[in-house]
C-alpha cells in the first residue's frame, strides 16, 4: 500500500539508494534527486546509482569475528539492495567481499529504475529542500555540492560542515600494555568531567624518540588526487610534517613531556610522551592526541606499535588527512539522524560522519526505514546499540566525546564500524576449558557480540 505524500532523497550513492529501496519496499512514493548525469563530480565517472570510486572492496564478510562482516548479515536480514547487488556480483576475494564495481554499480541502477515506487529525477538541488517536501534524505556524501553545501552550513551554523579530514589513529584500550602506561592528565589537571588522569602516557626514552622520528621522515606517504588538493593547517599538521620540520618539534607539540611522570620510574624524566585521550563514551576506544597523519595505511600500524604500550596495539581507525564533507553529527543530528533545526530533514551517508561503503549503505538503510514510518504515521525506534547498525549510529549521534587540550580542533571524525562501538559483554571460560590461550578470549568475546547482535535485530524493524 503506497502512501500519497513522497520521501525525497537528495542523491544516489549507496546511502541514497539503500535509503530509497528500504522506503519504497515499505510501500511509500520516493523521489530520487540525483545530479549526475546534469553536473559531475571530480570523483565519479557515470551518472549510476551507487558508483563505487575507489576500492572494490566492502572488507571482511565474517559475521562472527569481524564488526564489518556482521554489519553485512544485518543488513541482508533487513532485505538490502546494496547487499543483493553485491552477492550477485562478488569476485574472489578470501575472506573479503569483493565486488565488479560496474555489475554492482547497473545492478543497484536497474533495481532503482525498476521499482514502482520509486521516481528519478536527474537535477542538482541547489539549495535547502523547498518546504513543501516534509519527508526528506540529504545522501549527498563527500562529493556535495557546493550550493547544497553552502545551504547546509547556512542553515546549521558555519562551524557544520567540515571540509578535510584529520584524523588520528584510534586504539582498541584493551590491546594497550597497562603495565607500560599509566593514567594522568598534564599537570594533573582535570579537564571538564575529568578526574585529573583523563589521559593514558606512553613513555618513550631518547633512543626510542629519534628511532621514531627517524622511521615518521622516511616513511611512504599518501598521493592525493589533483581533486583533494588538501591543505595543512597549523593546529593539525601532519607528525610527519612536524618531524620534518625538525627532530625536536614533536617534542614541543603533541609529544611534550612536560607536567607528566612516570609513577614506574618517577626519578627518570621522560624524553618525550606519547598521549591518549578516550575516544567515545564507551571508554573502548582511545585517540591518539595530534597524531594525524597521511602515512600510507601499510606502514602506520608498524611505526605506531614501536611507541611503548602500543606494541600490540590494535587500531579501530588508522590516520588520514583527505578531503571530505560531513558534518558535526553528534551537534546537529538527534538519535533519529533528524536535523535538529529542521525536523523534516534526516542525513545518511558518508556526510554524517560514517566511513566505509556498507557503513554509509547502512546509514541510508536506517533513515530509509524511519522515513518511511513517518511517512505512515508510525514510530520506530533506531536498532539497538549491541547491533552493528545501532553501535554506528549510536556513536555518531551521541557516542563522541568532544575534543580538549593541545589542537584545540573538532574532535568528531569518520569512524568505520568496529568492536569498539559496541557495549561490552560478558564472556565465561566454558567450564573444563582450562585457561584463556592466545586469541581464544578475543574469539570467544567477537562470537559473543555478533551473536547478541542477531539475537537483539530481529527485535527491530
Amino acid at each position: 500500500m503506497s502512501t500519497s505524500e513522497p520521501i525525497h532523497i537528495i542523491g544516489g550513492g549507496l546511502a541514497g539508494s539503500e535509503a530509497a529501496w528500504q522506503a519504497a519496499e515499505a510501500g511509500c512514493q520516493v523521489i530520487i534527486h540525483e545530479m549526475r548525469g546534469v553536473r559531475g563530480t571530480d570523483a565519479h565517472s557515470t551518472d549510476s546509482f551507487a558508483e563505487l570510486v575507489c576500492s572494490n572492496s566492502f572488507r571482511s564478510d565474517d559475521h562472527e569475528q569481524n564488526a564489518v562482516g556482521l554489519l553485512h548479515e544485518e543488513m541482508r536480514r533487513r532485505g538490502s539492495i546494496i547487499m543483493r547487488a553485491a552477492d550477485l556480483h562478488k569476485l574472489p576475494a578470501g575472506g573479503a567481499l569483493a565486488v565488479d564495481r560496474h555489475g554492482f554499480s547497473a545492478e543497484v541502477t536497474r533495481a532503482i529504475h525498476n521499482h514502482a515506487n520509486i521516481t528519478v529525477l536527474r537535477e542538482e538541488i541547489a539549495g535547502w529542500p523547498p518546504e513543501d517536501w516534509k519527508n526528506v534524505i540529504i545522501a549527498s556524501g563527500p562529493l556535495t555540492s557546493p550550493a547544497l553545501a553552502e545551504a547546509i552550513m547556512a542553515k546549521t551554523g558555519e562551524d557544520a560542515l567540515a571540509f578535510f579530514d584529520a584524523i588520528a589513529p584510534i586504539v582498541h584500550k584493551d590491546s594497550i600494555d597497562m603495565d607500560v602506561v599509566w593514567a594522568q592528565s598534564r599537570y594533573d589537571k582535570a579537564g571538564p568531567g575529568g578526574t585529573g588522569a583523563d589521559y593514558l602516557n606512553c613513555p618513550m626514552d631518547r633512543d626510542q624518540y629519534f628511532a621514531f622520528v627517524e622511521a615518521l621522515k622516511t616513511a611512504p606517504l599518501h598521493e592525493f588526487k589533483d581533486w583533494e588538493n588538501v591543505p595543512y593547517f597549523d593546529g593539525c599538521l601532519p607528525i610527519e610534517v612536524m618531524a620534518e620540520r625538525g627532530v625536536e618539534t614533536l617534542r614541543h607539540g603533541p609529544m611534550k613531556p612536560v607536567g607528566l611522570t612516570n609513577p614506574r620510574n618517577p626519578t627518570v624524566k621522560c624524553y618525550a610522551i606519547v598521549q591518549l585521550r578516550q575516544d567515545n563514551a564507551l571508554g573502548t576506544l582511545w585517540n591518539m592526541v595530534g597524531f594525524q597523519t597521511k602515512m600510507r595505511y601499510g606502514i602506520q600500524s608498524d611505526i605506531f606499535r614501536m611507541i611503548p604500550g602500543l606494541e600490540n596495539a590494535q587500531f579501530a581507525r588508522l590516520g588520514g588527512l583527505h578531503r571530505n564533507t560531513f558534518l558535526n553529527s553528534p551537534k546537529l543530528l538527534g538519535p533519529d539522524l533528524k536535523l535538529k533545526a529542521d525536523p523534516r530533514i534526516r542525513f545518511a551517508g558518508q556526510v554524517t560522519g560514517v566511513e566505509g561503503y556498507v557503513e554509509s549503505a547502512a546509514c541510508g538503510l536506517i533513515t530509509g526505514r524511519l522515513a518511511a514510518a513517518d511517512a505512515r504515521g508510525e514510530s520506530i525506534a533506531t536498532p539497538p546499540i549491541t547491533t552493528a547498525l545501532g553501535a554506528l549510529v549510536a556513536h555518531i549521534t551521541g557516542g563522541h566525546i568532544e575534543a580538549e587540550g593541545y589542537s584545540g580542533a573538532r574532535s568528531f571524525q569518520p569512524m568505520n564500524v568496529n568492536f569498539g562501538l559496541f557495549p561490552e559483554v560478558t564472556v565465561v571460560r566454558p567450564e573444563g576449558a582450562g585457561r584463556w590461550r592466545g586469541n581464544d578470549k578475543t574469539i570467544a568475546k567477537r562470537r559473543a557480540i555478533t551473536s547478541r547482535a542477531l539475537v537483539d535485530l530481529e527485535a527491530w524493524g
